[in-house]
């Protein structure tokens, strides 16, 4: 008898403002499907999407909108709660909170990429951002503490223990990697020298006024410099605003969204990849890069400092410290050969080590452990204060 798995995420990997977080979702919820498991994806639903459909074995189940969904879904699996065998509640700033309508016997695994505290304050007004924390920290805390967190980086699970005061289970399970073959002739724009790329979501903890700051004090200095920026979300009109404002037009080329071939065609020509992200979980842009052989510029902040090795897969910036001084270096550096095929190879070398199926077979000890009927395997890496660590093909194929 399969194991019936319900995941639960805020969007899915169609969604206009997917993200990283969606990819997980999918890839688990695929992954676990081609593993027998009977899979239903519980999610938002976009303007034009289908209600309910079946995708590669999962079956979508749509409900709401960016904060209906959370209702709506919790109501869902109250009337289906016998329905299921395990649930995958993943955390997108806040949790679905579904022990709450399961029965107790109902295993849940709560997916949580990194700990939201400090962005609150960014889109909500200060009430309501206070509310954001208390649901984030105490209020998940009381609700997941008979069940387990999943985490995709060490960084998020020291911040789930030191900020979000969590003592449970947490159990690593790293993202996965896949990029389309590249084809450098498809990548729009005019090649740069320097080349740079940024492949991102357009939303405010990126620091997309930082990116533009060092756009401009480098072109000063390098007039063939072209930055690539690869991505859409809300801050698209501010973005094109501030490369309008600062002269920076045919020196930063914003893409907003492209197919995963053309992604791969811009971050593969670039001489580097650069993130001024304030904190990730992961950093799944860095290792889509470094797969392609192109190292990273990141901050020295929460899921970038796991995701580049510093030296060696790219540099990282000091707090406190200046993007241009580290860019300046990485470039400088690049610029001999031997090292610029060093970096390259080392690039390589450490994406290879994350695959989609890799993280699945992690998931699918997790639910074997927590569901004995669902199979032999068994997580022997994983004790109550121990982690399990933990990525295949390109999440916007849709073959249903």
């Amino acid at each position: 008898m399969s194991t019936r798995l319900a995941v639960v995420n805020w969007r899915d990997p169609w969604h206009p403002a997917a993200g990283g977080a969606e990819r997980y979702a999918w890839e688990v919820a695929r992954g676990m499907a081609l593993r027998g498991s009977q899979v239903t994806y519980i999610t938002a639903r976009a303007r034009g999407q289908k209600r309910r459909e079946q995708v590669e074995d999962v079956t979508f189940v749509r409900l709401g909108g960016r904060f209906t969904v959370y209702p709506l879904v919790l109501l869902w699996l109250l009337l289906h709660r016998r329905s299921f065998d395990v649930v995958i509640d993943c955390q997108n700033g806040i949790p679905f909170f579904s022990p709450w309508v399961l029965p107790r016997r109902v295993p849940v695994f709560c997916v949580v990429h990194h700990v939201h505290d400090d962005q609150f304050g960014m889109y909500f007004p200060p009430w309501l951002a206070w509310v954001g924390r208390v649901l984030e920290g105490p209020v998940s805390r009381w609700t997941y503490r008979r069940h387990s967190f999943v985490v995709v980086s060490s960084s998020t699970l020291r911040a789930v223990r030191e900020r979000l005061g969590w003592t449970g289970p947490a159990h690593v399970v790293h993202n996965g990697s896949v990029v389309a073959d590249p084809n450098v002739e498809d990548a729009p724009g005019t090649r740069g020298d320097p080349d740079l790329v940024c492949v991102t979501r357009l939303v405010p903890y990126k620091r997309l006024g930082l990116l533009l700051d060092l756009a401009e004090r480098l072109a000063a200095r390098r007039p063939g410099l072209r930055l690539h920026v690869v991505g859409d979300g809300p801050e698209a009109a501010a973005l094109a605003d501030g490369i309008a404002a600062r002269g920076l037009t045919g020196v930063v080329v914003p893409h907003g969204y492209v197919s995963e071939e053309v992604k791969a065609a811009l971050v593969a020509r670039a001489d580097l990849h650069l993130s001024t992200s304030r904190g990730e979980g992961w950093g799944l842009s860095v290792i889509e890069a470094a797969a392609l052989g192109v190292p990273t510029v990141a901050g020295d902040v929460d899921g970038l400092r796991d995701a580049v090795r510093d030296d060696v897969t790219g540099w990282l910036v000091p707090s406190g410290g200046d993007y241009l001084d580290v860019v300046e270096r990485a470039l400088k550096e690049l610029d001999d050969p031997a090292r610029r095929a060093a970096v390259a190879a080392a690039c390589r070398g450490r994406a290879a080590g994350f695959d989609w199926d890799r993280t699945t077979e992690r998931v699918a000890a997790l639910v074997a452990a927590a569901v004995p009927r669902y199979g032999d395997a068994t997580d022997e890496g994983t004790t109550h204060h121990r982690t399990t660590e933990g990525t295949r093909r390109d999440h916007g194929r849709r073959r249903g």
